[in-house]
Parts: structure tokens; sequence; C-alpha cells
């Protein structure tokens, strides 16, 4: 089988940067997928005898979707370095530049959607993009630094290490809702064969909770840790997730396990709340739902998306409006594609990108009505 295009590229030059003991910068999405991508590819590099100089997750509401202005801002101090992008970039084409013109080289690792074109990246690993002979177009970014893991290791991959980055895989695969076949199929079986007797604190403690043990079989025990570990709020700089996979003590995974499960109850009923008052404005008379408020947590939307785009079947667009910009969620029945609807009005964004059927934007506030009628027309066209 052919591998997936500019692995084996991306791998020689992180091995370089290891060698000449470069900055190395990581830079990836702060849901579950991103968090575990990012984890993986660290560890990796550790066990090679690399040095990480920064780790960085963008926060969605303030910075908007991948790779952003605000984040190189602050990474610049890292300048010169390798910038490794996982699980978002493809479509940041003026932030990419920004990057190159701030001194980083940039390989971008992602698995969403390419948009006509692609960002001017040194090195671009995407499955999806023009020329990649991989046969398997749908893994989770974590799959793909999964391989690229094994690639950097070779025989220096251990199997505990094996079994640590297999679960974290299974783990962003099950959250990122990817199709579960092929090389999925395999990192989900593998992972959940063993990940009631993790390595890892972080999910080892997870199945100590009464809220865990209680439920009758292991998927539904998966999907309620998913459910915990994929708040993507980001409190100084760093996701919940994030910081409890990384702790290497069970007790403070546990502290830490109660407070979100805590968190968690309460989001339920916030997210309540906010699909009442999205169903509220539903008009009926209009082929997407298009709504937004400054009231809306920006974290909790992709949630009551989901929700409300499962209920009516319509293509949904739920944002959050900011001072002068509003950043939002959208999720489409299986039939329709977001991103292609979206592309068609990508004159009114200031960015956008993800997958046909779970994405998200952003746009100043002036172009809100523009898209909503620009949306309405080519959705009934």
């Amino acid at each position: 089988m052919m591998e997936i295009k500019n692995l084996k590229k991306a791998a020689e030059r992180i091995l370089k940067a290891i060698k000449e003991k470069e900055n190395i910068v990581l830079y990836g999405d702060a849901d579950l997928d991103g968090v575990s991508s990012v984890m993986i590819l660290k560890e990796t590099i550790k066990n090679l005898g690399g040095e990480i100089s920064a780790v960085y997750f963008p926060n969605r509401e303030k910075e908007g979707y991948g790779i952003s202005e605000i984040g190189l801002n602050y990474l610049k101090k890292f300048s010169p370095a390798l910038f490794i992008s996982m699980d978002l970039g493809i479509t940041n084409f003026k932030e990419v530049k920004l990057a190159r013109k701030l001194g980083f080289e940039v390989v971008l690792i992602d698995h969403h959607e390419v948009i006509e074109r692609l960002p001017e990246a040194d090195i671009i690993v995407n499955p999806k993009q023009e020329g990649d002979e991989y046969e398997f177009k749908e893994l989770a970014a974590t799959g793909i630094i999964f391989k690229l893991s094994e690639l950097l290791l070779q025989k220096k991959m251990s199997e505990i290490l094996r079994r640590n980055f297999i679960e974290l895989a299974a783990l962003a695969t099950i959250a990122d809702m990817m199709p579960q076949e092929k090389d999925n199929k395999l990192f989900i079986k593998e992972g959940k064969a063993r990940i009631e007797n993790s390595w890892r604190p972080g999910i080892r403690a997870f199945f100590k909770f009464e809220e865990i043990e209680r439920l009758e079989n292991l998927e539904q025990k998966l999907a309620k840790i998913i459910s915990i570990l994929n708040i993507r709020e980001v409190r100084n700089n760093f996701p919940a997730s994030y910081k409890l996979l990384t702790l290497s003590s069970e007790k403070e995974a546990e502290e830490l396990i109660g407070e979100l499960f805590v968190q968690h109850k309460l989001r339920k009923d916030e997210i309540n709340k906010m699909t009442e008052a999205i169903e509220r404005d539903i008009s009926g008379k209009e082929p997407i739902i298009f709504i937004g408020s400054s009231d809306f947590e920006f974290t909790l939307i992709p949630t009551a998306a989901s929700i409300i785009c499962k209920k009516y079947e319509l293509p949904t667009f739920i944002y959050k409006r900011l001072e002068k910009e509003a950043v939002g969620t959208v999720r489409t029945p299986s039939k329709i594609n977001g991103i292609s609807l979206m592309k068609k009005c990508a004159n009114e964004l200031l960015t956008f990108g993800g997958h046909p059927s779970a994405a998200g934007f952003r746009i100043k506030n002036e172009n809100l009505e523009k898209f909503k009628e620009c949306l309405i027309e080519q959705f009934r066209r």
C-alpha cells in the first residue's frame, strides 16, 4: 500500500530538528483529536531525545478556527523554529504565510477538507490533498500522527509506548466520529481491548468512578469518558483533556475527573437551556437553521448544534456574536456537505473549515445577514 503523501518527508524533517536541537513548536486543536495528536508527537519526540519549546492550543472563541494570529504572536518568541500544526491549518492561508514571515518552518498535519488550494506550508500531510495515493482518506488527525510516530521511532517503539498511543488513537477516532472501518477499525479494536487497564493514570482513573462503573458495556463507558474529555474549553492555554491525560498521578487524575463530572452536569443543564432558546427562534419557513446570540457560551454551541441538526434534519449554523465578529459551528445532515455550502459563500467569511458534516466559521458581524442569504440561495439551488 502507498503511504500517506509527505509523511516520510515530515518524519525526516522532525528527525533533523531533533538532531540539530532546533526549537520545535506543537500547535493543535483543542478537541480530543487535536490534544491526542499533540500528546503522541510530543512523547515520540521526547523518546527520541528531542525537546519541545512550546505547546499551544487556540481558544476558538477568542481566536477563531485553526491557526490564529493571536497564537502566532504569542509563539513568535520561539522563532526560528519547526512549527508543527495538527488537526487544523488546511484552510489557514493567511496565517501560514504569517507564520513563515515570523521565521517558522511550517509542517501542517491535518485531515479536514481541502478547499480548492493548499496553504503555502513547507510540508503538508493530509490524505485528502491532491496526489495522495493512500487508499484510506478518513483517518482522524491522531491516526495520521500515530503513523508518523511509527516512522519516527521504528525499532524504538516499545510495546508500552505503542499501547499508550493506540489508546489515544482509539479514543480520538471515536470522538471525532470517523468511520469505523479499515485503519480506524484496527485502532479502535486494539485500543478498546487495552483501555480499561491503561498505563495512563488519566484514563485508568475514569474506571474507578461510579458514573462509569454502573454503565452496561464498554461502548457506553467510552462514550461517557469521551463526552468529558471532548470539552474544548481552553484555560491557561491548555484544554482540560490535555491536563488530565498528561498527569502522572492517579490521585490527581481522580480529583480532576471529579471536577469535570460536576462541570459536565452543569454543562448539560446549560446546553438544554441553549437548545430551548434556539428552538424558540426557529421559524420553520427557511431551509436552514441560522441562529446566534452574544449570550451563547461558545464551548456549548457544538453540542447544541448537533442536537438541533439531528432533531430538525436541516443544515444548522449556530454562532456566538462577539464585539465585532461572530464564531460559529456548523452541523449538517449526512447527505449535505457543509463545507461545500460555505465554500460558495466564502467571500463573506474570515475563516472556515472542518468536515462535510461538522465544521466551523468566523465572520464579521456586518456580514452575517449576507452570509445567511447566500447559504439559503445556495441550498435552494
